[in-house]
């Protein structure tokens, strides 16, 4: 069993996420605390914990800080953040600092279920140890390109939908494929081809700039904003 540890400073959203983990097969909850300071004393004093869920935004300190101080003391414990945070900036602190995945509050019990199932996917992978071939490298970092949510196609990154999810949803108004290439850090082709997917699945609008000369600008906005 794997055994984890859901952090929420929200006592009802904690037991929902451990409830929903519980219902995942291959899965046991040891612990929940609900402040930073309870995290890092249950990492210690439970018997084992593989994997934390951790909400970013807790009473005492950042979940950010609860990973950099976790890894300070020694803890190489896998993290899923499960988070209301959607600021780019924090996705990407949560990816530098060793974070597996990243899931954005409001989620469904298929969400969590898939990064889940993602997460034992790698460790079943990791099992076999030894020296790692190409094919084995691919099949590591494709375990946790599992989809994030029902319907992202294979292929695509999670990770990478998310950070251009997140850069629509922050900015205050339409972007270029180049604006997001730049907010997040992928090429420009990589953002079209996300941002497309998103215009594909209704989350996304298309909008048109038009210039003096030339071809109109594809620009976008998350829906919710349109």
């Amino acid at each position: 069993m794997i055994e984890v540890l859901v952090v929420d400073d929200d006592t009802r959203v904690a037991r929902v996420n451990a409830a929903y983990v519980e219902k995942v097969p291959g899965f046991h909850v040891a612990g929940e605390a609900h402040s930073a300071a309870e995290a890092l004393l249950r990492l210690e004093t439970l018997p084992r914990v593989d994997l934390i869920l951790l909400d970013h935004y807790l009473p005492d300190e950042t979940g950010l800080a609860v990973v950099q101080e976790m890894r300070r003391r020694g803890h190489q414990t896998d993290v899923i953040m499960v988070t209301a945070a959607r600021d780019v900036g924090t996705v990407q602190a949560a990816m530098r600092q060793g974070a597996l995945q990243y899931l954005v509050k409001p989620f469904a019990f298929g969400g969590l279920r898939a990064k889940l199932e993602a997460y034992a996917d790698l460790r079943r992978t990791l099992d076999g140890g030894g020296e790692a071939e190409q094919a084995d490298v691919d099949r590591i970092f494709g375990a946790l390109s599992a989809p994030s949510e029902p319907g992202l196609p294979k292929g695509h990154s999670p990770t990478t939908a998310e950070l251009v999810r997140q850069s629509l949803m922050s900015a205050e108004g339409p972007l270029s494929a180049q604006e997001i290439a730049d907010r997040t850090g992928v090429s420009r082709q990589t953002a079209q081809r996300y941002l497309k997917l998103l215009e594909r699945t209704g989350r996304a609008r298309l909008t048109l700039k038009y210039g003096d000369a030339g071809r109109p600008e594809h620009r976008y906005v998350w829906a919710t904003r349109a």
